[in-house]
């Protein structure tokens, strides 16, 4: 059934809008940059959306240390270059970090854990901002908690800067198998689910040496907190899915990835590191946009893998001493 839409409601920072503008990327790929010179390759691929960031995943593991919002003069200058909508990153937790990105004109800023958390209890409450924001999931619960909190866009979070996909096939199936547990869950059961997502408020009580309660967070009193994400539980269980636009993100490296996610139902790819940290960024760029569009046609994914040269250099999971896809709770 139609929506009626009352013309009050349409205005800037509306849920309907931020999950609108959401809607808008669906199908497509959202490419990482760190130069004009990049967001053009970008946009001439097709990318209907590209992040400006100072480092690519791959750079920030690689160098280490605390991973910050990017200078506003080089997303700026992004912004100033391409006719796409442009991301931006803040830090997981950091209001003020999101409230400049908003004053400058970002289209959606990207609660990320490839930067360092600023709040190791809550993240940013993204319902007292106008912009749309996208936030990384592993599983079902994060992502409720995500969307309660005011995110337009969930990514399935993967593993950045790897060049690995099994980390973002493992978080697509298990959302996928936490949805169906879900559905036929009966409703004395389904009180259990929110008990298990409201634990992830709770995580101040853990680090203290008093027996503190929390009683009310960035987002509201848990009372009220719980009624949102029951409210979002029961969308998810009525959609079959989740109530927004999700991509999948994290070691996203070649055309067949892309296909590859796709069809376990996502709506689109992030890919950060793969195409620049290519041999051929601009083929390789092409190649994903294609395999993304027409992924559930082999002939055209096979002809978008041998558009490309040699993929960014790949990691172990086993091998490596952070692990992204654990910031976030």
């Amino acid at each position: 059934m139609a929506r009626t839409v009352d013309i009050g409601e349409m205005r800037h920072g509306t849920e309907l809008l931020k999950r609108g503008f959401a809607k808008m990327q669906q199908g497509g790929v959202v490419m990482d940059v760190v130069t004009p010179e990049q967001a053009h390759i970008a946009e001439d691929a097709g990318a209907v959306s590209v992040m400006a960031l100072e480092r690519v995943p791959a750079d920030i593991r690689s160098t280490g240390g605390v991973a910050r919002m990017s200078h506003p003069d080089m997303i700026r200058e992004i912004i100033d270059t391409t006719s796409i909508p442009v991301m931006a990153k803040a830090r997981i937790g950091h209001d003020e970090e999101a409230r400049v990105l908003e004053s400058m004109g970002v289209d959606m800023i990207d609660e990320s854990e490839v930067l360092t958390p600023a709040d190791p209890f809550f993240h940013i409450a993204k319902n007292n901002f106008t912009i749309p924001f996208v936030c990384g999931c592993t599983n079902l619960g994060e992502a409720v908690r995500r969307i309660a909190e005011g995110a337009a866009m969930i990514r399935t979070k993967g593993e950045a800067g790897t060049g690995n996909v099994v980390s973002a096939v493992q978080h697509a199936r298990l959302v996928k198998a936490e949805i169906e547990h879900a559905i036929i869950t009966v409703d004395v059961r389904r009180e259990d689910m929110i008990d298990t997502i409201m634990k992830g408020y709770r995580r101040m009580e853990a680090s203290s040496e008093f027996p503190i309660i929390t009683r009310e967070t960035p987002f509201g009193s848990m009372a009220d907190l719980r009624e949102e994400v029951s409210s979002v539980l029961g969308d998810v269980i009525e959609l079959g899915r989740l109530p927004v636009v999700t991509f999948s993100a994290g070691g996203i490296a070649t055309p067949a990835d892309a296909a590859l996610m796709m069809s376990h139902g996502m709506d689109g790819i992030f890919v950060g590191s793969g195409i620049f940290k290519s041999s051929d960024p601009t083929n390789t760029a092409e190649a994903i946009v294609m395999a993304t569009h027409h992924f559930d046609d082999p002939t055209i994914v096979r002809d978008a893998c041998k558009m490309v040269g040699e993929a960014m250099p790949g990691l172990e999971l086993d091998d490596l001493e952070v692990r992204l896809e654990d910031r976030g709770w």
